[in-house]
C-alpha cells in the first residue's frame, strides 16, 4: 500500500518532484531491509527481546507525527532594488597647516576630539610678528610726515609761480603789453614817440637847409635844427636800448614762471612718491597684522581630529615638506561611493533613495540619497561610480564597507510568507511545504522583510501551504498533523 501511495504521489506532482520521491522510496526500502534484518536477529535472540523491540518500534512510529499550523504563501507588489557595494568616506577632509613659521606655544586638541569651525587649534609665538607690526606702524607715521612736507613744498612752488607771474605782468604793463602778446621793439611807445620827433626834426632840418641856401636864415638857426635832429637820434638809441632791457626782463620773468612751474611739478611728484610710500607702509601694517593673526591656527571645518602632528615647543615652517599639524574629518554626513554594474546604469538617477547596511550594525538600515553620478563608465571594470550622501547618525565611520540597496521607482510582485516559517541550518535556508499530511523540505532564497513577512526570491510559489509552527521538529518526509 505504501508503494502505491508513492507511485500516486509521482503521478500527482509530476516529473518536478520525481527525484525527491525517488529518494524517499530509497529511504523506505532501506528502512524496510534494516527493519527486517533486525527482526530476524531479534527472533534468534528470543521472543521476549523481540517483543521489546516491537514495542520500541511502535513507540518510534508514534513520535513521527508532528503537529503544525500552516499559512499560505501570497504574492504582493513590493519595492524593488538592486544591490551594490562601496566604502564610506568623509564628506570633507582637510589637512591643517600653518601659513607662517614659528614655535608652537599652545596646543588645544588631540586625536579623536571634536572641534568646531573657528576653534583655535594651535598658537605660535607672536613676539616676532608683534615687533614687525610695530615697525610697520612706525613707518606709517614717517611716510605720513613726508607727505605733509611734500605738500608744503608744493604750496611754496605754487607761490613762487604766482610771484614770477606777477613780475612778468609788471614788465608787460611797463611796455604796455597784454599777456601772451608777442613784443615788437619798433612798437615800443618810447621808440614811437622819438621816431615821430625825429621825422619832424628831419623835415625842419631840410627846410632850414633850403632857407640857408637862399640866405633867409642864419647859419646858427640851421645848426640848431641839426643839433635837435642829432639829439633825437640819440634818444632813439636810448629808447631802443630801454625796450631791449624791458624785453629781457619779460623773458627773464617768463623763464622764472617756467622754472617755478617745474618746481611745482617736482613737488607734486614728491607728494605722489610720499603717498605711494605711505600706501606701502599701510600694506606692510596689514601684512604685519595678518602675521600676528596667523600665529593662531584655526579649524577650517567642524569635525573630528583623525591625526595630530603638532607638539608643544616644536618649530614649524610652512616651506618645509609635510608641515601639517592636524587632519580633520567631517563625519556628520558621509559619502558612499558604489560601483554600479553596466547593466544597472539605467536604474540610477540623482535624487534616488539608497538603503545601506554595514557589518558593524547588521540589524540597522541607514538611508541616503544619490547626489553625484560620474560622467563616464570605467572601461576596465565596466561599472559606473555613483556617490550618495548618508547621515551617519553618530554611528557610521569613514572607511566602513557597506552594501547599498538602490530602490527602484516601480514595485515588482514577490512571494511572501511569515518570517517564522523560515529555518536556517548551517547557512542553508529552508521552508517546509505541507501536502497531504507530509512535510516537504524546500530550499529557498530570502529577500527583504516587511513587518512579519519575508520575501522569497526563489524556491516557492503562490498559495503553497508552509508550516509556521514546530518547524524545528520537521524534516523532509515526516508525517504532520494540522
Amino acid at each position: 500500500m505504501i508503494l502505491l501511495y508513492f507511485i500516486f504521489r509521482i503521478y500527482k506532482q509530476g516529473l518536478r518532484d520525481f527525484f525527491i520521491l525517488k529518494m524517499r522510496i530509497f529511504k523506505f526500502i532501506s528502512f524496510t531491509i534494516i527493519s527486517t534484518s533486525l527482526a530476524l536477529f531479534s527472533s534468534a535472540c528470543g521472543s521476549s527481546k523481540a517483543e521489546t523491540n516491537a514495542a520500541n518500534s511502535n513507540k518510534s512510529n508514534e513520535t513521527q507525527i508532528v503537529d503544525v499550523t500552516t499559512e499560505k504563501s501570497i504574492v504582493k507588489d513590493v519595492p524593488s532594488y538592486f544591490e551594490a557595494t562601496g566604502t564610506l568616506a568623509s564628506d570633507a577632509q582637510t589637512d591643517v597647516a600653518p601659513t607662517i613659521a614659528g614655535r608652537i606655544v599652545e596646543v588645544n586638541f588631540d586625536v579623536g576630539s571634536y572641534v568646531n569651525r573657528g576653534d583655535v587649534l594651535v598658537r605660535l609665538d607672536p613676539q616676532d610678528a608683534k615687533i614687525r607690526l610695530e615697525q610697520a606702524q612706525s613707518q606709517v607715521g614717517q611716510t605720513r610726515a613726508q607727505i605733509e612736507q611734500a605738500k608744503a613744498a608744493v604750496k611754496q612752488a605754487e607761490a613762487a609761480v604766482e610771484q614770477a607771474r606777477a613780475n612778468m605782468r609788471q614788465q608787460q604793463i611797463r611796455l604796455g603789453l597784454t599777456e601772451g602778446y608777442n613784443f615788437d621793439i619798433n612798437k615800443f611807445s618810447q621808440v614811437i614817440s622819438v621816431r615821430a620827433q625825429i621825422e619832424l626834426a628831419e623835415k625842419e632840418l631840410k627846410r632850414a637847409e633850403r632857407l640857408l641856401e637862399t640866405g633867409d636864415i642864419s647859419r646858427s638857426i640851421y645848426d640848431q635844427r641839426l643839433a635837435q635832429r642829432n639829439q633825437l637820434l640819440g634818444q632813439m638809441e636810448e629808447a631802443r636800448s630801454n625796450a631791449a632791457v624791458a624785453i629781457k626782463a619779460i623773458q627773464t620773468a617768463m623763464e622764472a614762471v617756467k622754472t617755478a612751474q617745474a618746481q611745482v611739478g617736482i613737488a607734486q611728484a614728491n607728494v605722489g612718491t610720499a603717498q605711494a610710500a605711505y600706501n606701502t607702509s599701510l600694506t606692510n601694517v596689514d601684512q604685519a597684522r595678518k602675521f600676528v593673526s596667523d600665529t593662531a591656527i584655526y579649524a577650517p571645518i567642524s569635525g573630528y581630529i583623525s591625526e595630530r602632528v603638532a607638539d608643544l615647543g616644536e618649530y614649524t615652517n610652512p616651506n618645509a615638506p609635510n608641515t601639517k599639524i592636524a587632519t580633520i574629518l567631517r563625519t556628520s554626513v558621509l559619502r558612499l561611493r558604489v560601483d554600479v554594474p553596466e547593466q544597472n546604469i539605467g536604474k540610477v538617477s540623482i535624487g534616488q533613495g539608497v538603503s545601506l547596511k554595514v557589518s558593524a550594525y547588521p540589524d540597522r538600515n541607514f538611508a541616503g540619497t544619490i547626489l553625484r553620478i560620474l560622467p563616464a563608465v570605467n572601461v576596465t571594470s565596466r561599472t559606473l561610480t555613483v556617490e550618495a550622501e548618508v547621515e551617519s547618525g553618530g554611528l557610521l565611520k569613514p572607511g566602513l564597507f557597506a552594501t547599498a540597496r538602490i530602490a527602484q521607482s516601480k514595485p515588482e510582485p514577490a512571494v511572501l510568507i511569515p518570517a517564522r516559517a523560515v529555518r536556517t541550518d548551517g547557512g542553508v535556508t529552508k521552508v517546509f511545504v505541507i501536502e497531504n499530511g507530509w512535510a516537504i523540505e524546500k530550499l529557498v532564497q530570502v529577500g527583504d522583510t516587511e513587518n512579519d513577512l519575508i520575501q522569497i526570491k526563489t524556491g516557492l510559489k503562490e498559495n503553497e501551504e508552509v508550516a509556521v509552527s514546530n518547524i524545528e521538529q520537521l524534516f523532509d518526509g515526516v508525517t504532520v498533523r494540522q
